[in-house]
């Protein structure tokens, strides 16, 4: 007689082959038995898994780099430096190469800001040291942009080096988009630095192009105010209004006080060159009002001086 446990199979696997088949009926089984078992286990434990690789760290450390370029947009370099040190903790303690050279990238560029050429170099050559003995070479690329709009204000290299340089980083970038943005303000930096006005606007454009449709405000205002800049530096006022118009705008957007007050105040420049008196203490005075808005008094002070 059959057992209860095999009467119980027979009930879900009935032996449609017959008695004969029992064997291999219950052989099935078996390994069904076998191969199922460990998985409905692994999937009810509570265990929590292991994952194969943590970024809780280094995430810590892009938002405050975030933080940090947010504070360099808007001008507020005080603070950009304050947060720059927690930024390069969070770096070292993951001994995350992307992030430290990005770190020394954002110093450079707070020391860029307030006219310190040689500790902006300084800042800017460890980050490609860092980029360069890390294989990060988009990032090594970037540096060396850095460097070459550096070596550009400051007159050791020429426009044409410059433009050279950079043109070449620009062709071995394949994401950064933001990096190939800001090689084409370099290099329009270089054609305006020759008075070839025109031309670099046209690279202006380039990199407005890529702030636009990447939805990055601030930047996009910042090549407005160039393409305004070389503008008015060719004697067309009216189409400069306009370009710092359209900066205005993306800066409101942005809500970027910093970049808003520079805007008045460059409209209150271009208008001054103009000869418009009455519209050029407007911009100034707008501006200055902005600049107090942030307790930049000696910022507020100057553009109410322009005029004098």
């Amino acid at each position: 007689m059959m057992n209860k446990k095999k009467a119980a199979f027979y009930e879900v696997f009935p032996p449609i082959f017959g008695e004969s088949a029992v064997y291999l009926w219950e052989k099935l089984y078996v390994l069904l038995f076998f191969i199922l078992t460990p998985l409905l286990l692994d999937a009810c434990s509570s265990a929590p898994k292991r994952p194969a690789e943590i970024f809780s760290v280094r995430q810590l450390g892009e938002n405050q780099l975030d933080l940090v370029n947010k504070a360099v947009d808007q001008g507020d370099y005080e603070r950009a430096f304050g947060l720059l040190t927690e930024a390069r903790r969070l770096a070292v303690s993951a001994d995350y190469p992307s992030l430290l050279v990005r770190t020394k990238l954002a110093e450079g560029g707070v020391l860029y800001n307030q006219g310190k050429m040689e500790q902006a170099e300084a800042a800017w050559s460890a980050a490609l040291l860092e980029a360069e003995n890390s294989s990060e070479t988009e990032l090594a690329a970037q540096t060396r942009i850095y460097l070459a709009r550096n070596a550009l204000i400051t007159k050791k290299a020429s426009p044409d080096e410059v433009a050279d340089q950079v043109a070449k980083e620009i062709a071995s970038i394949k994401k950064d988009t933001l990096a190939i943005a800001l090689g084409w303000n370099v290099i329009g930096l270089a054609e305006k630095e020759k008075c070839n006005y025109a031309v670099a606007e046209t690279y202006f454009k380039k990199a407005l192009a890529i702030h636009d449709k990447a939805n990055y405000l601030e930047q996009a205002a910042y090549d407005w105010y160039l393409i305004a800049s070389s503008r008015s530096l060719s004697g067309q006022f009216a189409a400069a209004i306009e370009a710092l118009n359209a900066a205005i705008q993306f800066d409101r957007r942005a809500e970027n006080t910093w970049g808003l007050a520079s805007d008045w105040r460059a409209m209150g420049d271009v208008y001054k060159k103009a000869g418009k008196t009455a519209e050029a203490k407007a911009a100034y005075a707008r501006a200055a009002d902005i600049y107090r808005s942030i307790d930049r008094v000696r910022e507020a002070e100057d553009a109410e001086k322009r005029l004098q």
